[in-house]
């Protein structure tokens, strides 16, 4: 478990298959790599948005994956996943207080029995996935944006699932 800017964040291998696995399984460089990874990241406040721009990368250097493509799955309805600035933190701050003002955290007709009908209105807005280009071994993102977790019902520990191909 590592600590980087107050969130712990944690990897647990899956599977995958490299070019170095795939010529010692006697497969030809530039087979077909598949694989896919889950992160475990334990929020810290009710509504957050957690940048893994890195530990995406991470894992997409570390499986020798040199194009493709990895979707970025988020299998919560209460937190979501998307792609927006990661140069600028009060782009954060305004992105969480207008959602705040959309969806309010309190409403007299929510019917939820949880109290956090919210939480699941804000993670359908961001949606549960992104899918991301990679090329020369980059994600091929502009250059201000990341991958954003984005916790609407916290603290407590997510999960983010990766896979690529």
């Amino acid at each position: 478990m590592c600590q980087r800017s107050g969130w712990e964040f944690s990897l647990f291998f899956s599977h995958f298959l490299s070019d170095r696995r795939a010529i010692e399984r006697g497969r030809p460089p530039g087979f077909i790599i598949r694989g896919m990874e889950q992160l475990q990241i334990m929020t810290r406040q009710r509504d957050q948005m957690i940048d893994i721009t890195d530990h995406v990368q991470r894992l997409i250097t570390d499986a020798g994956l040199r194009e493709g493509q990895v979707v970025v799955y988020v299998p919560h309805t209460t937190a979501g996943v998307t792609i927006n600035e990661n140069a600028d933190p009060d782009v954060v701050h305004d992105m969480l207080h207008q959602l705040d003002v959309m969806v309010p955290w309190r409403q007299p007709f929510y019917q939820h029995a949880e109290g956090n009908s919210a939480a699941h209105v804000k993670a359908s807005m961001m949606g549960s996935s992104v899918t991301v280009l990679i090329e020369v071994g980059r994600l091929m993102l502009g250059r201000w944006q990341g991958i954003w977790l984005c916790e609407f019902d916290g603290p407590r520990t997510r999960e983010v699932w990766l896979q690529w191909r």
